[in-house]
């Protein structure tokens, strides 16, 4: 178990991974081309627009706002995040979007579950959604990685989907595994978006059972 100044140094150096992750991505969001904007994700029925606009949902909205959304969703979760990402997304620019996250790098916002791992998470995979899609070749630093690979458990997985029945993941770039099985290899940062319910554009997963999770 750590001590409260270690449990202190760790939530300091993941504050510090978010706030770093924000602001890179606006960077990287402000260089993108109209059509990028407007191009698929990996996040399945989403545009990189949307995306990017559902990243600083929880800036822009209080708790009574989201609430209120979510009557309007008649209590369907994912359906408010949906409907509120497509609006958002159609309500501002290109550079507003960008701007969202530059100016809330430090927002202490964290999802409902989950606490500031599963800040950092949303921002990385989302981050990842965007730039896997493109073809972009941005690393996430390893040391985010590290720390949400180590956090992957199967309550998570239940909730994005995931379905790791017979299967190890293995990453080719450092040192991490994952469950028991027929070994699907790949960078680390693709196997966390496995994991987050992903499914990657063809080559980049190896192994017998990497057709499970790759795109058409």
């Amino acid at each position: 178990m750590r001590s409260a100044p270690e449990l202190k140094d760790q939530q300091a150096d993941i504050k510090a991974a978010i706030a770093a992750e924000r602001r890179l991505l606006a960077d990287l969001f402000d260089g993108l081309r109209d059509s990028e904007w407007n191009a698929p994700s990996l996040c399945e029925g989403w545009t990189v627009r949307e995306v990017v606009a559902h990243m600083s949902m929880g800036f822009r909205l209080s708790l009574p706002a989201t609430l209120g959304e979510l009557v309007k969703a008649r209590g369907n979760l994912h359906r408010m995040i949906g409907q509120v990402a497509r609006r958002d997304a159609a309500a501002h620019s290109a550079a507003e979007l960008s701007a969202f996250l530059r100016d809330n790098a430090h927002h202490p916002w964290t999802p409902p579950v989950g606490g500031l791992t599963a800040a950092l998470g949303h921002d990385v995979v989302h981050g990842l959604d965007v730039t896997a899609a493109l073809g972009l070749d941005r690393r996430v630093p390893e040391a985010s990685l590290r720390i949400l690979l180590a956090d992957i458990r199967p309550r998570g997985l239940k909730f994005f989907g995931v379905d790791l029945t017979g299967v190890r993941l293995c990453a080719e770039d450092m040192a991490w595994s994952y469950g028991a099985g027929d070994t699907v290899y790949g960078a680390a940062q693709d196997l966390l978006m496995l994991a987050f319910g992903r499914r990657l554009p063809p080559g980049r997963l190896r192994g017998e059972a990497a057709g499970r999770f790759t795109g058409r």
